[in-house]
């Protein structure tokens, strides 16, 4: 849809437990514009049902024409025109306000002038106008506009979550190391560059910074998308909201708030969805287009009618028909699908959408290059070769080596001893098995003294 009746210009998300409190309050805040256009909706179409059976035309169409006329029928179907009118239609005609306003006529625009003409004319008749009421066109355009954005806001909720997932990477707190070498619990808010803290196995990196102390194996995959553990040493750098590996670090903060990775990835997405496609930007400009046509239309047919003669409430009754009819139901039900639909699919697959207008130009491409193959793997290792340099065949080496990996964690460890259960090996039990950090692990296997690791490992030993 050309302007959306809810506000886009929320604070940028951050990256940590406060800004989680942020993001919390914009979902929030989606949720409250769903539950909002769903309520107009269905008050909408329960009072329109009545007023599309009032209808003078709509009971000659199905050939039941003063069957259903009462003593006050009018002023019922007035009554429920005007709840859905200012109701139902509020969104619209503040959406055209919001339009004239920024002087960039749109959808909104369209919609808000064909209500208000219809409302306006039609209760004219009611009291006393001569001509023909058009209260059911008032409500089915009401209805069926409000229909696509509450679609539209229920696409953007779904491709929403993505964005809670991201910021729920990141811890709420951190172990901060103090002056004197001990630790204190602090929230990640309460971070500062240059503070030191420390992250045992298996913990998040609470935001970006460089490793001031300790070897380690970080698992990036939730924020780059890389399977593979990275080896990690002092001054490396780390991401926020990735996971420490196999031993415990000492990070010194570089980054915090809107200056992180996933801060910055976070942000990126919220523009994103925010942003217009390619289709929205051209229905904005048909409805640009379509606004000045019914308006031209409509001048022209009530100056032609009264040039030829007829009196002005002919003339105005033609001109208000040319106005309603020119605003186009589908275009405002159409657009709205198409982006939920594509955005709520792409959200469920775990498709982070950049620029919506790239992503429609996709469907022209012949040819996909991917610069990392890290990222097409299943994510786990496994055994592609195994050569031998002395006399053990190729399964007594991995019968050897998927008994020492056994107990460890690694993830090159598991690919080992997946391999060798694939071949339906034996795998012994190690004994006085020793994992060093950062370089591998030793054991005592089958009698033989055995260890797996970089080749460093081995120098010495």
């Amino acid at each position: 849809m050309t302007k959306n009746t809810h506000d886009n210009d929320h604070d940028s998300h951050q990256a940590n437990h406060d800004n989680g409190h942020q993001d919390h309050d914009h979902t929030d805040h989606h949720a409250h514009m769903v539950a909002d256009f769903r309520r107009r909706f269905w008050v909408s179409i329960i009072l329109g049902i009545p007023i599309v059976l009032l209808s003078p035309m709509i009971q000659q169409f199905m050939g039941i024409s003063g069957q259903w006329d009462f003593a006050g029928d009018a002023y019922i179907q007035f009554g429920f025109s005007t709840i859905v009118f200012f109701y139902g239609g509020w969104p619209f005609l503040t959406g055209l306000v919001d339009e004239l306003r920024e002087k960039n006529p749109g959808m909104m625009t369209l919609i808000g002038l064909a209500i208000i003409v219809a409302y306006t004319y039609s209760s004219a008749v009611v009291f006393g106008l001569e001509g023909k009421v058009f209260f059911w066109e008032l409500a089915t355009l009401i209805i069926i506009m409000l229909l696509g954005h509450w679609m539209e806001m229920r696409s953007v909720m779904g491709a929403s979550g993505a964005l809670e997932e991201l910021v729920k990477l990141m811890p709420s707190t951190a172990l901060r190391i103090t002056k004197d070498g001990g630790t204190e619990e602090v929230k990640v808010s309460q971070l500062e560059k240059g503070d030191k803290v420390a992250v045992k196995p298996g913990e998040k990196i609470p935001t970006d910074g460089v490793i001031a102390d300790g070897r380690t194996r970080i698992d990036e995959s939730m924020v780059t998308g890389e399977s593979r553990q990275v080896e990690k040493t002092t001054g490396d750098e780390v991401i926020g909201g990735s996971i420490n590996g196999d031993s415990a670090i000492e990070v010194e903060i570089q980054k915090t708030g809107d200056d992180t990775y996933l801060s910055q990835v976070v942000d990126m997405v919220k523009k994103a969805q925010e942003s217009k496609s390619k289709a929205q930007n051209t229905a904005d400009r048909a409805a640009f287009w379509l606004t000045i046509i019914a308006l031209t239309a409509g001048g022209i047919t009530l100056g032609a009618w009264l040039l030829a003669g007829r009196e002005f409430v002919f003339s105005l009754e033609r001109m208000v028909t040319v106005m309603v009819i020119t605003c186009p139901h589908a275009l405002g039900l159409a657009v709205p699908l198409v982006v939920a639909v594509s955005t709520a699919m792409a959200a469920k697959k775990g498709l982070l959408i950049r620029d919506r207008t790239a992503f429609e130009r996709a469907k022209n491409l012949d040819v996909v290059v991917f610069d990392k193959t890290g990222t097409l793997t299943e994510g786990r290792f496994g055994v592609s070769d195994i050569v031998s340099f002395g006399s053990l065949s190729e399964e007594e080496i991995l019968t050897l080596a998927a008994g020492l990996e056994s107990r460890s964690e690694h993830s090159i460890a598991k690919g080992i001893v997946g391999a060798a259960k694939d071949r339906n090996i034996d795998i012994p039990d190690p004994e006085n098995f020793e994992a060093i950090p950062g370089k591998g692990a030793k054991a005592k296997v089958a009698g033989q003294k055995n260890q797996n690791g970089q080749p460093g490992f081995f120098k010495g030993t």
